[in-house]
């Protein structure tokens, strides 16, 4: 895993944050990780080339939010998504990991032990999901 810090937003970054996020955030939501003092962007490079992207946001020193994490389509179903969340945990030592999302995504999160919680219709016809993990 590596920090993603680069002024300009690598493309490979671009287009895995463009799977998390709608593709006209994509640099709004980068650009808060180069300027926000809470918030880090991680990059899983494998044989030199950047497979996936966790960026997470904190809310206190153990304590933080998935706020994107997003797998590219020819690298998916090889555990690199649990295994950028368990170095995200490890790395920061936390205790409470959580994040919100989809119906889409709600199944691998449950699938690493994160309890899992409907919000309803956030949005018109899209139920969104409360999903926290709690490391003893």
């Amino acid at each position: 895993m590596r920090l993603i810090d680069s002024n300009l937003i690598p493309p490979q970054i671009e287009e895995l944050l463009s799977f998390a996020t709608s593709k006209e955030k994509v640099e709004m939501e980068y650009l808060s990780y180069l300027s926000a003092t809470n918030r880090l962007l991680y990059g899983m490079i494998i044989e030199n080339e950047i497979v996936g992207c966790i960026g997470i946001e904190f809310i206190s020193s153990s304590k933080c939010e998935i706020r994107h994490i997003a797998v590219s389509p020819k690298s998916r179903k090889q555990q690199i998504g649990s295994n950028m969340i368990y170095y995200i945990i490890e790395k920061f030592q936390l205790d409470t990991l959580f994040a919100e999302t989809d119906k889409d995504a709600v199944d691998f999160y449950a699938s690493i032990g994160f309890s899992i919680t409907s919000l309803g219709e956030k949005y018109p016809g899209v139920e969104r999901f409360h999903c926290v993990l709690v490391i003893c």
